[in-house]
This record gives structure tokens, sequence and C-alpha cells, in this order.
């Protein structure tokens, strides 16, 4: 099978391709900053390799002259698709002049929305006075230009004090524990800080997982409350333990929001899986909300394909992104980058772009 891809119109190519960015990066280094963006939809598998195989991009660009098709590099599992072809798809493509075509006829709301990000979102950078000025500039410049955006809707909000007294907040089975583990380590390696940790259980049980043996590991004590839950040294932090909380039942998380309140603790960290579908990490999210959560920590990045969804609650300034976890381990997989991290799963960033 061909991995090359073939013109099939004057100046026009087709390619599959993983993910937007490497069809930025194709159009930017093969076709060069004058190509245009003729149509983008998503490709599904056939048969039983749907339900293991991730969707792929069809991207259509054109530039003129023409390029030699021996001058573009490989970058589709599959071969491209003559005219005739492409016609027949299911999904309509625009067929106007080339003169009449804008430099980025839908292209970037196409690719933004494959990316992942919400009609929320989209939203939020189509009502922006620069929105016109975007699509008219090539793919690449208007991606690199809509991650900016996107970053100073995040980066504008005012900066918080680091963590010192933080209660961590969850949905059983989210990962909190984890979570705090995480960002115990980050505290003792990389910071250097020391404290101790407050485990609290009420009236259901609270699973400490590998809370215990790992705080033994770093040297951290691991109190049971009730006990002091002061900084026992200058400096020092106290980060808590709670059970899980109800995301259904907000009745049910009284007991929660009472201790907050009677312990003084105002920093309080919501712990949301983002592999959760989106009606459970709404229900998850406004649970917290209603506990007084000022910071947020996504985990499971590691099993979610597209992150677009997660800008609609970096929007929210009353809540500041702590980090992601991405992976398992309890001394790594913690990128503190919220914005650029997302930014580097939905579109390309400025050092990719420049």
């Amino acid at each position: 099978m061909s991995t090359s891809p073939q013109s099939f119109a004057p100046g026009a190519y087709k390619f599959t391709v993983k993910s937007a960015d490497q069809a930025v990066a194709l159009i930017r280094e093969k076709l060069g900053p004058s190509a245009r963006v003729l149509s983008v939809r998503t490709v599904e598998a056939s048969g039983f390799k749907k339900f293991f195989t991730a969707p792929r991009l069809e991207v259509i660009a054109q530039i003129d002259p023409p390029a030699s098709p021996a001058s573009i590099a490989a970058v589709s599992a599959e071969p491209a698709t003559p005219a005739d072809d492409a016609a027949s798809t299911d999904e309509p493509r625009s067929r106007l002049p080339r003169s009449r075509l804008p430099a980025n006829p839908l292209g970037l709301t196409g690719l933004l929305r494959r990316s992942g990000i919400t009609e929320t979102a989209l939203h939020r950078l189509q009502s922006g006075a620069n929105w016109s000025e975007l699509n008219t500039l090539p793919l690449h410049r208007a991606l690199a230009e809509t991650s900016r955006l996107l970053r100073t809707h995040v980066e504008t909000r005012p900066a918080r004090a680091p963590l010192s007294r933080a209660a961590f907040l969850g949905a059983p089975g989210v990962g909190r524990t984890t979570a705090l583990c995480k960002w115990l380590a980050t505290e003792v390696f990389r910071r250097a800080r020391m404290g101790h940790v407050v485990s609290v259980e009420f009236d259901r049980p609270n699973p400490l997982g590998p809370l215990p043996v790992f705080s033994e590991a770093l040297g951290v004590p691991l109190a049971h409350f009730p006990c002091e839950t002061e900084a026992a040294t200058p400096g020092g932090f106290v980060y808590f333990d709670l059970p899980g909380l109800s995301p259904r039942h907000p009745a049910a998380n009284a007991p929660l929001g009472e201790f907050l309140d009677r312990e003084r603790i105002t920093e309080r960290v919501l712990v949301l899986n983002a592999a959760y579908d989106r009606a459970s990490l709404r229900d998850a999210y406004a649970a917290g909300r209603d506990l007084g959560a000022t910071h947020l920590v996504f985990t499971h990045l590691d099993e979610v394909p597209q992150w677009g969804r997660l800008w609609d609650y970096l929007f929210d300034e009353e809540l500041e992104p702590l980090f992601l976890a991405t992976g398992p381990s309890l001394t790594g997989d913690c990128e503190e980058d919220v914005p650029g991290a997302i930014v580097r799963r939905t579109l390309p960033d400025d050092d990719e772009t420049a």
C-alpha cells in the first residue's frame, strides 16, 4: 500500500493524519504558508478496527502553483484518494473556485471541533473581536493565535499564594489520594518543603490506599483526625485527605463543608477524573464548587484521547488549575503547566509555529 499522498486536483492534496498537530505540521513544512485548507473531516476505522483504532483526520489542502507529489513526505497510513472517490463521501466539501475561497474556509472551526473543544469554548473564541481576522490567516498561524487566546483566558486570573493548608476533595474513584501523593512528592522533592498530612473519616470510610507507606517513605508524618491541624513548623504544609464527596446528593456533603469551615481550611483542591462522561464530570464539578473549591486537579489524562473539553473548566476564574495527573506514578506524571499541556494536546504551541 502506497503511503505517499496523491494530487487529485490542480494543487490539491488529501492526507489522512492522526491529529490536528500533524496536519498543521504537514501544511506548514511541506505545502508552505500559502496553503489553503479546503476541508477537514473525521474518518472512522471500519469493522472491528473502530473499537481499537482512534479516529483520524482527513485533510484536503490546496497550493498554487501545484507541488510535486514526490516532494511531499509520507504522513498517512492510507493512500490518498482520487477526486472521483473523494466526491462520493457523505460529507460535503467546498467546491468554490479558488479565487473565491478565503485563506482558511472553515478549516479553523473544523479543526477546533475535532480536537474536542466544546461549543462553549468555541463560542467564547468566536465572540472575540479578532475572530474574523483569525480566519483570514493561514491555518497554522490561525491555530497559533488561537492557542495564545486560550492561554490568555486562563492565565489572566489573579495569582494565588502557594498551597500551604489545603484539603483534597473528590468523588470516590477519581484518584483523590493518588493526586495528593503526587503533590506531596512535588512539595518534598522539587520544593524541599516539609509538613504533615491529616486523614479524616467522619461517618464514612476513607480508604488510605498507598498514602501511609508513601508518606513514611517521604518522611511526611500522617495523622488521623482528631489531631493537630496546624502546621508543625514555620512555612510547613498541612494537607487533608477527606472522604469522597457525593456528586448527586449535595446534602450528603454537609459534614465535609462543616469540617472545612470549622477547621478554617480555605484552600480546597477539587480532584476530577477527566475520563468521566460529561454529565458525571459536571455533577462532580458542581458539588466541588458548592464546597468552596479553590483549585482544580484532573486525573486519568492518560485514558483521555481528547483534552479539548477541559477548557470549559479552566475558564472558571474562581478555580486555579493546580496540575494534571497524566499517569499512575506517585512520584511523576504530574503536569503543572495546565493550559500549556492542554494546548499541546489540542493545538500547536508558539514554539512549534515560530
